[in-house]
């Protein structure tokens, strides 16, 4: 990327990985994820001088990702395959006794993190999906670990209560078991 800002290019080898990994859990699509977060990492080229003066120019660039993997299936008329289906490609439905429970059981999981809070959801696909460690979470939402520690407790409790799973009262110190 000759005449392009070190430190633009610098930034993009250093997210664009992990961006494309999430368009792609998104869209279904390595081809389309790598076209959306291209046309994400143009917009940020052009407003690199802007993107710099943000108080956490990673955060400003999430949005801007996820805001152009949306547009780009909404203008292909798609929607979004990161629930509809994720159910379908885990290990414990291929595996399970009972597929059609396990299915029900994914499904109902996957309807509550939809459900979530963006915040919260983007920490759980990072995290639990995705497999990201907490440092590569908060980096690449520019957020503290303690933020993404934080935030997970906090959508794990809701998907707790969403799925049956937590009584009320119950404290915190019984869901990190």
């Amino acid at each position: 990327m000759p005449g392009l800002p070190a430190d633009f290019q610098a930034f993009h080898q250093l997210y664009r990985g992990a961006y494309v990994r999430w368009a792609e859990l998104y869209l279904g699509s390595r081809h389309d994820a790598e076209e959306a977060v291209d046309h994400a990492f143009e917009q940020l080229c052009v407003q690199w001088p802007l993107v710099l003066r943000q108080p956490v120019a990673e955060a400003y660039a999430w949005k801007v990702v996820k805001h152009r993997t949306i547009d780009f299936a909404r203008a292909r008329g798609r929607r979004p395959v990161l629930v509809d289906f994720a159910a379908f490609e885990t290990h414990t439905l291929h595996t399970a006794i009972d597929p059609i429970g396990a299915l029900e059981d994914s499904l109902a999981l996957y309807q509550a993190i939809r459900a979530l809070p963006e915040r919260q959801r983007d920490v759980v696909v990072l995290r639990y999906s995705l497999d990201y460690s907490t440092a590569e979470t908060a980096r690449t939402l520019g957020i503290t670990e303690a933020g993404v520690r934080s935030t997970a407790r906090y959508a794990r409790r809701r998907l707790r209560q969403e799925l049956g799973l937590l009584e009320e009262g119950d404290d915190d110190a019984r869901l990190e078991g």
